[in-house]
């Protein structure tokens, strides 16, 4: 028996193991780190923002679902969908105008729950995750309540929005591989869906 012969049967043996174990080959993925370039907030954010000399307006702020804070003495700012420097700057506008004397505010940045990864399927705690920089698919499976006894944990789909083409993405990702150093780290990005099939077995 050549050894071309032997390669090529222990590949077909593999396929046939992957098959019968219910587990599908995974597909190609990213594997850097992904870091959010936008710096928008949202609803569910939380900032603190500092007035100088000014404590009663200094405090932790929370973004409503209406994309709104209310602020002492100007009442609401919308926030949602402007950088922390553009909600600076129109704060101190606004304290300018009959409240303070050049004022200055600087906002800090603590909490980004605007952006969310939904987890389905076989895990614990099914739902929506607060994303994070650095995330990766095995964090967001933790946070989830981990899988149940049912999970096909090398079958786990990913479906993301590609923003370039409007369409989307999906790929296979070995979840328990990745967890035991065996297959590359996959990253999650904001808007992820992450689905857990059963196991057929």
């Amino acid at each position: 028996m050549s050894l071309r012969f032997q390669t090529a049967l222990a590949c077909l043996f593999a396929v046939l193991c992957a098959a019968a174990c219910g587990n599908p080959p995974p597909s190609q993925y990213p594997t850097q780190e992904y870091h959010v370039e936008d710096t928008t907030l949202g609803p569910g954010d939380l900032f603190e923002v500092r007035v100088f000399n000014e404590a009663e307006m200094s405090s932790d702020y929370h973004v409503s679902s209406q994309g709104t804070i209310q602020f002492p003495h100007i009442g609401m700012v919308a926030v949602t969908g402007k950088t922390p420097e553009q909600v600076e700057e129109e704060i101190r506008k606004r304290l300018a105008d009959g409240y303070l004397v050049k004022p200055q505010v600087s906002i800090l940045v603590k909490e980004i729950n605007s952006r969310k990864v939904s987890v389905f399927g076989q895990v614990r705690k099914p739902g929506t995750l607060s994303f994070r920089d650095g995330m990766t698919i095995v964090e967001a499976v933790s946070q989830a309540g981990g899988f149940t006894g049912m999970a096909k944990k090398n079958g786990v789909t990913v479906t993301r929005k590609d923003p370039s083409s409007g369409g989307e993405q999906k790929y296979t990702v070995p979840v328990e591989s990745i967890g035991k150093g065996a297959a590359a780290n996959f990253y999650v990005r904001p808007g992820d869906v992450i689905f857990v099939p059963e196991r057929w077995y």
